[in-house]
């Protein structure tokens, strides 16, 4: 079977472009997570690259499948120069690593949270994971594995956290999109929630 990674990488130069820089992050039990960058205007595009190279496994099952099961990596975009947003490779490559350090699975309308701001003076420690398919397309691979999805995610303050936990993505998601939310500006402050 192939080695999964260099299909990834191929899949987001041809989608983003030329990554202008890249980082390898290692944590303790894990394969090693990169983390590349690319400037498309004034964005800033920050894409893992490991995360998928094993498939994500469901922690109530009793043995980790070493084929089947979802596989993806995590998209964050940013309008560039406002921040030091490249301060954001380490918490990136530690969401990118949960599945093989806490065994959860990364899904649409999940929430993963990094327990610090995600850049200095961020706004947001957490942050709410969109659906895949529109920047870079699901990379099918030969059965049985499944395809590698490409998960958007989009930066939540902590009060917009603790309303997506009782009211639902959907509805976060509505909020952002009544009030004109700038979802890659760096330092937006919460949507109004009441």
């Amino acid at each position: 079977m192939a080695d999964v990674l260099p299909l990834v990488e191929a899949r987001l130069r041809t989608a983003l472009g030329e990554p202008d820089a890249r980082a390898a992050v290692t944590f303790l039990g894990t394969d090693r997570i990169e983390v590349l960058r690319f400037h498309e205007g004034d964005i800033v595009r920050y894409a893992t690259l490991g995360m998928s190279a094993q498939p994500m496994t469901d922690p109530a099952a009793a043995l980790a499948d070493p084929v089947r099961g979802p596989r993806a990596e995590l998209l964050l975009s940013v309008r560039a120069g406002l921040a030091d947003t490249d301060k954001v490779l380490r918490p990136l490559a530690a969401l990118a690593a949960s599945p093989q350090v806490e065994g959860v699975v990364v899904a649409p309308g999940g929430s993963l949270d990094v327990g610090g701001p995600l850049w200095p003076e961020a706004a947001f420690t957490s942050v709410l994971v969109a659906e895949p398919g529109g920047l870079v397309e699901d990379l099918e691979l030969e059965e049985p594995l499944e395809p590698v999805r490409f998960l958007p995610l989009l930066p939540m303050t902590a009060n917009e956290a603790a309303w997506k936990r009782v009211h639902g993505a959907q509805a976060l998601q509505e909020r952002w999109l009544a009030n004109g939310t700038d979802l890659r500006d760096p330092f937006r402050r919460s949507v109004p929630l009441e």
